[in-house]
């Protein structure tokens, strides 16, 4: 069983749309998955824009892919060194630790994602 950045279960981040590198909804990493994409991230307008300037186009459908495009507010796992090069640069997103694999640790200190960190319920019964 994967575990979070807090040490506790590894939850599920998001279906609609469908995320993680094995599109089962969470953000679970394994050596096939070469940009580790294991934040949980609640993306944003300025996070969408940085990614597209930086070459990682998030906003534009790619059907081939099954790929729906995002739009603020949708919650992706995101690669941890993309996610640390917007945190750097000033235009970070939210992310949601429980969600988020303790692989990320590797790479992006938790007093980051702790600083950008943000509790959204699992689904619409929620909100």
């Amino acid at each position: 069983m994967a575990s979070n950045v807090l040490g506790g279960e590894l939850e599920a981040c998001g279906t609609d749309p469908l995320t993680g590198f094995y599109r089962d909804g969470s953000c679970n990493t394994g050596e096939e998955d070469a940009g580790r994409h294991c934040i949980c991230a609640v993306v944003t307008a300025e996070f969408l824009e940085h990614q597209r300037r930086i070459g990682n186009d998030l906003s534009t459908p790619a059907p081939v892919w099954g790929f729906p495009g995002l739009r603020p507010g949708d919650r992706w796992c995101v690669t941890a060194s993309n996610w640390l090069r917007a945190y750097r640069d000033g235009c970070a997103c939210f992310v949601v630790l429980a969600s988020t694999h303790e692989r990320t640790l590797d790479l992006v200190p938790l007093e980051a994602l702790q600083e950008m960190a943000v509790d959204v319920p699992p689904g619409p019964e929620g909100w």
